[in-house]
C-alpha cells in the first residue's frame, strides 16, 4: 500500500471513530505528531494511554498507535472493559498483543488480570508495558497460546497484530514460525480464582480456546466475554455460528456497548469482528451506571 493510500485510509478510520471523530482536531494532531516522534526516535517510546496509564510505542505497532491516535482503538469495547470492571475481579486477556486491554485492566481500574501471548518478539512489549505502569503486582503475563489441550503449536512471527496458529503453508517458512508451549484456561485457573472478565482475540482460534475452558464458562462469576469473531475461524475449519450458539447455552448474550450512554444493546447474532457475549445483565448495568467516568480529548464518559 503507498503512503498516501495508507494515511487516507487512517485518516477516514479516525473520522469514523465514535470519539476521535468528534474531536478530529486534537486527533490529528496525534496522529502528525507520533509520526515525528517515531522518525526521531527508531525505539520503543513512553507515551500517554489514559489519564492513569502509559503504553511503549514504536512505529508500526498497530496494537499501541491506534490508541495513540483515537485515544481508545477499540472504543466500544474498551470502554465497556473500563465501566465494568472493579478492582476486586480478574481480567483474562487471551492473544493479548501488547496489552493494551491489560494496562486498561489493571493499570487504570487496578483489577488482577492474567495475560497470554504466544509470541516472543510480542511478549517482550507486552512486559514493557506491565513494567511502565508498574504492574508487576497486578499481571500475571504468560508467554503461552491457548487452546482445548495442553500440547505445543506452531505460530506465525511475522505478522504483527494477526499472527496466529500455524498452517505449514510454504508462505509459512521456519523463520517466520516459532514453537509455544499451549495450554488450557480450566487447567490455568486451577490455582485461581475465576474471571468476571474474559477478551479472546487469537485470529481464528477462538473454538479451541473455549474448549478448553468449560468449568470456567459454566461458573457464574464469568460475566462478560469479548470474542472475536470475523470468519478467521474457518483457516481451521470452524464455524464460528457454533460459538454463538454455545455461548447462548451458557446463558450469555451476544450485545454492544455504547459508552457515551452506557447503553447494552441486545443483537440477534455476533457482528463482523469483536461481540460482547454478556449474562447477568442486571448486575451488570448496575455496575456499568454506576462506573466512574473516563476522560479523554477533554471529553467524559
Amino acid at each position: 500500500m503507498s503512503y498516501l493510500k495508507q494515511l487516507k485510509k487512517i485518516l477516514a478510520s479516525i473520522d469514523q471513530h465514535p470519539l476521535a471523530g468528534r474531536h478530529k482536531l486534537n486527533a490529528y494532531y496525534n496522529f502528525f505528531f507520533w509520526q515525528l516522534r517515531c522518525r526521531i526516535n527508531k525505539s520503543a517510546i513512553k507515551v500517554m494511554f489514559t489519564d492513569r496509564t502509559f503504553l511503549m510505542a514504536k512505529k508500526g505497532m498497530e496494537g499501541a498507535t491506534g490508541n495513540i491516535y483515537t485515544g481508545l482503538h477499540e472504543f466500544n469495547d474498551m470502554g465497556f472493559l473500563l465501566h465494568f470492571l472493579k478492582p476486586e475481579d480478574l481480567f483474562l486477556d487471551i492473544g493479548a498483543n501488547i496489552g493494551s486491554y491489560t494496562v486498561l485492566a489493571s493499570g487504570h481500574i487496578g483489577a488482577s488480570s492474567i495475560t497470554f501471548e504466544p509470541i516472543p518478539s510480542t511478549f517482550n512489549s507486552l512486559k514493557k508495558n506491565i513494567e511502565v505502569n508498574q504492574l508487576q503486582n497486578k499481571v500475571k503475563a504468560l508467554q503461552v497460546g491457548v487452546g482445548s489441550e495442553n500440547t505445543e503449536l506452531t505460530f506465525t512471527t511475522n505478522l504483527d497484530s494477526v499472527n496466529h496458529v500455524s498452517l505449514g503453508k510454504k508462505t509459512e517458512s521456519a523463520a517466520n514460525t516459532v514453537q509455544v508451549k499451549v495450554v488450557k484456561i480450566d487447567e490455568v485457573l486451577k490455582q485461581e480464582r475465576f474471571p468476571s472478565m474474559i477478551k479472546i482475540d487469537v485470529e481464528g482460534f477462538e473454538t479451541e480456546v473455549l474448549n478448553g475452558m468449560p468449568a470456567t464458562l459454566n461458573n457464574e462469576s464469568l460475566k462478560a466475554i469479548l470474542i472475536e469473531l470475523n470468519g478467521c475461524g474457518k483457516r481451521y475449519g470452524y464455524d464460528e455460528e457454533k460459538i454463538h450458539e454455545l455461548l447462548l447455552l451458557n446463558g450469555f448474550s451476544a450485545c454492544s456497548y455504547d459508552p457515551f450512554t452506557r447503553n447494552i444493546i441486545l443483537l440477534e447474532t455476533y457482528g463482523e469482528f469483536n461481540t460482547l457475549y454478556l449474562r447477568d445483565l442486571d448486575f451488570i448495568k448496575e455496575r456499568i451506571c454506576n462506573a466512574e467516568k473516563i476522560t479523554m480529548f477533554s471529553e467524559s464518559f
